[in-house]
Formats: C-alpha cells, structure tokens, sequence
C-alpha cells in the first residue's frame, strides 16, 4: 500500500476516467483530453483501504491507496459514476464539492449515504454547463477545482476519515481549457501537508518551461494560506487572465480555509529559471512548525539545476535540526 507515493504519476499528472460506452468503465491513462464525441457518462472504481500507521486512503486498485487520493477528472456536461469499495473494517462514504448529485449519493450519513465495513455503493455526480439566461446574465456551471473526502468515518462529518488522509481533488473542465503537462494536489489538514510535516512534505517536480497544474485544498480546524515562490498566477477559475484587459489580480499568496479549494496552471521556472523553490503556508507559526514543501524545477533537458541538490539538503538539515531542538526543549 503506498501510503508514501504522492499523487501517483499517471499520463499528463491526471486522471480522465473512460467512458462508460467504450470501456466499461475501465480507468483509460495516456488520455490528454476528452474528446467532443465522448459519452456523457463516465464510470471508475476507488477502493477506500487502510495504510500503515493509522492511516487511510483511497486509490483507483486494490493496494494502491494513496494520501491524497487519485486526482479525479472530468468535463462540465459529463456524468461521474463512482463505485467505492470499502476495503476497511470502518463506515466510511466519499463526499464530493462542487457538482450536483442527490441524497443517494450525497455521502452523508444524515442521508444513510454511505458504506458499511466491506460495502460497496456507487455515488453519482453530475456537472452542467454555463448557462446564458438572457438579460447579459448567466448561471455558472461546475468547472473549477474542486475536492471530494469522506463524510461518514467517526462520526456524521467524516472527522477522523479526514483526519487520517480520506480527501482528494476533483477538477470538472471546461472544454477548450488547457491541458498542464504535470498535475498536482496539495493538501493542507491541520499542521500538515498531505498529511506529512517537513521534511518529510512531498517535493514535486517538474522541467523547465513544463506547464504545471496546482490543485490546493484545505481541511481541518485551522486557517492557512499556500504560498508558492517565484511563480505567480491570476486569481480566476483557471489561473490565467482571460484576455489583455483582464483585471484579475495576479497573486503568489492565497488563503486556504477549511473545505475550500482552488487551484491554477504556472509555466514552471518562468521568468526565473531552473531551482528548488518553495511552497509552504504563509502563517508563520505554521512554517515554522514543517507547513513547507519543495517545488523543484529541473533543467529542460531534466537535469539538476546547479546548486538544486544543496538547497534540497539544507531544506533536509534544516528541518531535522529544529525537531531536534524542538525535542530537547520537551525532554531537556
């Protein structure tokens, strides 16, 4: 069970799942984008398994739950059929933001949506288009970065299934949007990053001139923002401006709030060029305490960077030096 593979590489970072007519179901990797003539539903299996450590997670084959859970994908107009096997001795269900769905698939217990230990259930999600009502006003549709998690384990909210890594992203597209090379998700629930404190936090990787897709969640009790050094994005649906006059503020720095979510697309080492960069939370007491990961941007030939594997082996030093210091101050 790989509990420490962190968002496990598929084709392109992400996972579009097949459609229902063409493979039963069947995860389809290598897929870029959707074509315009793919049907309307789309089917995937998640198994929802225990990890080491008291951990949980969920993936897309018996033995392969991961902390976040696989990056769901679809497009706006497109139905996604989730069947999650419980593969656990826990209630458990899988909660999705952002989509339409109904009280059967709503993945709460206030409306016995949810798997008993060894249960299977299909949850059902629906997403719809941007609607023009007349008038220059329209009805927005579902793309967006988004998120799903459990709702059922420990209590009626999901609490402890949260706490012990039940959580991953879900992106619901707009046709025509860009395809990154290279996808993402971050994770902040509570203290920690993907359910891991530095440095142990995930280091992800892409090359020069690679675009690059964040997906950014937040659980937990605790306020936090992500901040990403030396690259910056526009604060929109995408995260990047929609023409030459586009007034969105271009940013680096974003809150990152208990059950919200966003995300966007950078060119990596754009402007600066090839390095270790970080990402952390910009609450400094929360830094301080491991909320810090590293983004390393390789040559474009995929080679290290001059002077990368130092920084990667200060980040290490540093960090272990501080637990070190932080545990003779409590056993001193």
């Amino acid at each position: 069970m790989a509990e420490h593979a962190q968002n496990p590489r598929l084709s392109r970072r992400s996972m579009l799942v097949a459609p229902a007519a063409v493979a039963g179901g069947a995860v389809l990797t290598g897929v870029a984008a959707a074509p315009e003539s793919t049907a309307a539903v789309r089917q995937i299996t998640l198994y929802a398994e225990p990890l080491p450590g008291g951990s949980f997670g969920y993936g897309l084959a018996p033995g392969e739950a991961t902390i976040p859970g696989p990056l769901l994908e679809i497009y706006e107009g497109e139905t996604l059929e989730v069947e999650l096997v419980n593969n656990t001795d826990q209630r458990l269900s899988i909660h999705p933001h952002g989509v339409d769905y109904d009280v059967n698939s709503d993945g709460s217990p206030l409306n016995a949506s949810f798997n008993a230990p060894g249960e299977t259930r299909t949850y059902v999600w629906r997403t719809r288009k941007q609607a023009d009502i007349g008038g220059n006003r329209f009805m927005p549709g579902s793309a967006g970065y988004w998120h799903y998690h459990d709702h059922a384990m420990g209590n009626d909210h999901g609490t402890v299934g949260i706490q012990k890594g039940l959580y991953g992203g879900l992106i619901v597209r707009r046709r025509g949007d860009l395809i990154p090379d290279r996808q993402y998700t971050v994770v902040f629930n509570e203290m920690l990053i993907n359910n891991k404190k530095a440095p142990e936090t995930p280091m992800f990787e892409a090359r020069q001139g690679e675009r690059v897709e964040f997906v950014c969640v937040g659980h937990g009790n605790l306020p936090h923002t992500f901040h990403l050094h030396a690259h910056r994005w526009a604060d929109t649906r995408t995260g990047m401006l929609t023409g030459a006059n586009d007034p969105s503020p271009v940013i680096d720095n974003k809150n990152l709030d208990p059950g919200s979510s966003f995300g966007f697309q950078v060119l990596a080492g754009e402007g600066v060029g090839p390095g270790v960069w970080m990402y952390h939370c910009h609450v400094q007491m929360h830094v301080d305490q491991g909320m810090v990961g590293l983004f390393l941007v390789r040559n474009p030939d995929g080679g290290m960077p001059a002077g990368a594997q130092a920084a990667i082996d200060r980040f290490h030093q540093h960090h272990m030096a501080a637990s070190q210091s932080d545990h003779s101050m409590h056993h001193g």
